[in-house]
């Protein structure tokens, strides 16, 4: 749960209701799903990414070329981007502290323990941030519904917060852009009308978590790294318990602060959002930060600002862990076939230093980004690059019949049809109040989470059908790594078996054993890793606990 995730679900709960809350409502459920289906083919698969997994699945390289470019995109332009924006919001709103200091010092602490530490210094810290932002946001909470009057006041006062002034001059706003929405208590809404129609929640959304906790490197890598499966299964189920949270700790504050709040979270005529938040079309992302503001006591909000330190902390780490890894084990070592241990170790950590200075450069686009707009922003890029993704692994798993060309251009075709929709989407700025009337039918008409799911049955149709005109995998390159063979005790042919041989078998660190050989039916992984140092104890197969040597 970083900065961005929760000052703009607070956002949109202000805005809009509930609704926003399925969300994380849909997490549990597919967090299940990575720890019953998907972690353990993974897991004996014996991979560290999930590109080199595609690898391993269908041959070749430029699947997993592909897919590690495009991750490291999302985690730049995506991730990053609205984790910095939002944490420097909420910083500058509330204390007044220069952003570019803060965050320079922030993400120098973040970057050298992460750096130094690797992923086991990225867990245990995530631990402890863990606890600071559920303790924070769960007594702001509590100091939200004592002031509203209780859950039964929410309801009522709710659909009456609008802001006081609503024209200037001969302007007059839109009274759809201020006055509450009659369905604000409904999570399925109008599948046409809804701004978050019930098919959308429905199946997009569902779409979206498969890619989101299924295929993402940033979560997928922590189950990797479990004790063994009871551990993985475990962490999965307490992570769906913690998801249930954010309803009622995050989205309904967002409301309370509109009702508290109007004439600021609400306002719609531009010099008054201009006095309130700085900026002259929506005050919305401010729900969250006023409530600090307003309600706690001076004590209580340094323990807020550390929530929401330790949430962009927490989130940075991982996605620099991340990164990190994908770039080293599935670009690079591509680049540099024959590179040493020592060498990847080296390039990992110059990685993350290049990775720490994009992310400083991304500080002054605080002061120009339409931070309103954030929410939508993620969802977006979300909605029109990941269902590809989703659609390739879900294949990958349960299919045996889909072949490498079937993948590779069903999941290009896919992303060339995000990019178009998303580049189309971010010119006409479809989201603003009242919607462009310039903007195309094609672009205004279909909401982004009905596209999600049109293009996610076109590229799981099109990896069907290229793949039947090939010819199939044979079984002996599959134990394993599909469903249906997953308990296969086979040994397992390597479709890149002559690549790896040429390269240089992994050396053991001075003072550590070297791995016994691996018990038949497992296989670990192929390539030395720069942030592996696998502990005495672990399981034969297990994956590792990426840290730096």
């Amino acid at each position: 749960m970083g900065s961005g995730r929760l000052m703009s679900l607070a956002r949109k709960g202000a805005m809009s209701g509930i609704a926003v809350g399925a969300f994380e409502w849909n997490a549990p459920l597919f967090l299940c799903v990575l720890g019953w289906i998907f972690s353990p083919i993974y897991i004996k698969a014996g991979v560290v990414t999930m590109p080199e997994y595609l690898r391993k699945r269908f041959g070749g390289y430029r699947i997993q070329f592909l897919l590690a470019v495009l991750s490291l995109f999302l985690y730049i332009f995506g991730d990053i981007l609205v984790e910095i924006c939002t944490g420097a919001m909420f910083m500058k709103l509330i204390w007044g502290f220069d952003v570019y200091l803060v965050t320079t010092v922030l993400l120098t602490i973040t970057s050298i323990y992460t750096i130094t530490g690797g992923f086991a210094a990225v867990v245990y810290t995530d631990t402890l941030h863990a606890v600071i932002i559920v303790l924070g946001s769960v007594l702001l909470m509590g100091f939200a519904f004592k002031e509203v009057g209780g859950y039964q006041e929410l309801l009522h006062k709710y659909l009456d917060a609008k802001p006081r002034i609503t024209q200037e001059g001969n302007w007059t706003a839109n009274p759809e852009c201020y006055i509450p929405r009659l369905d604000s208590f409904h999570i399925f809404r109008d599948p046409i009308t809804g701004d978050l129609p019930w098919p959308g929640i429905v199946f997009g959304v569902s779409i979206l978590s498969l890619s989101y906790w299924c295929t993402n490197q940033i979560f997928v890598q922590r189950c990797l790294a479990g004790k063994n499966m009871s551990h993985v299964k475990g962490g999965c189920l307490f992570c769906g318990y913690l998801k249930l949270l954010p309803m009622f700790s995050i989205v309904m504050p967002g409301m309370i602060s509109r009702i508290l709040y109007p004439d600021q979270v609400a306002c719609v005529v531009p010099s008054e959002c201009k006095k309130h938040c700085g900026t002259r079309t929506d005050c919305s992302p401010i729900a969250y930060p006023v409530l600090v503001v307003e309600l706690l006591p001076d004590g209580v909000r340094g323990l807020m600002l550390s929530a929401i330190s330790a949430s962009l902390m927490s989130s940075l780490t991982s996605i620099f862990n991340s990164a990190n890894t994908l770039f080293t084990m599935d670009i690079y070592t591509r680049i540099r076939p024959m590179a040493t241990e020592k060498e990847l170790m080296v390039t990992g950590r110059f990685f993350v230093i290049i990775l720490l200075v994009v992310t400083i450069a991304w500080v002054p686009v605080t002061e120009t980004a339409h931070s309103e707009e954030l929410f939508e922003y993620m969802q977006a890029v979300m909605s029109y690059l990941t269902p590809p993704i989703a659609a390739i692994f879900l294949l990958a798993v349960f299919s045996k019949r889909v072949t490498e060309q079937g993948a590779f251009w069903g999941l290009t075709g896919g992303l060339l049809l995000g990019f178009f929709r998303m580049i189309l989407e971010f010119i006409y700025g479809t989201w603003s109040c009242p919607a462009n009337n310039k903007c195309p039918l094609i672009i205004c008409s279909l909401h982004y989470l009905y596209f999600a799911i049109s293009l996610f049955v076109v590229s799981l149709l099109t990896m069907l059908a290229i793949s039947l005109f090939t010819d199939p995998i044979p079984d002996k390159h599959l134990h394993r790594l599909c469903w249906s063979l997953r308990n296969s005790q086979e040994k397992r042919v390597d479709l890149d078996a002559e690549t790896q041989r040429k390269r240089p078998a992994p050396q053991a660190q001075p003072g550590e054993k070297e791995d016994p050989e691996p018990t038949e039916g497992v296989l670990p992984p192929q390539h030395p890793c720069p942030t592996v140092s696998t502990p005495r104890n672990a399981l034969p197969g297990r994956a590792p606990d990426f840290r730096f040597s």
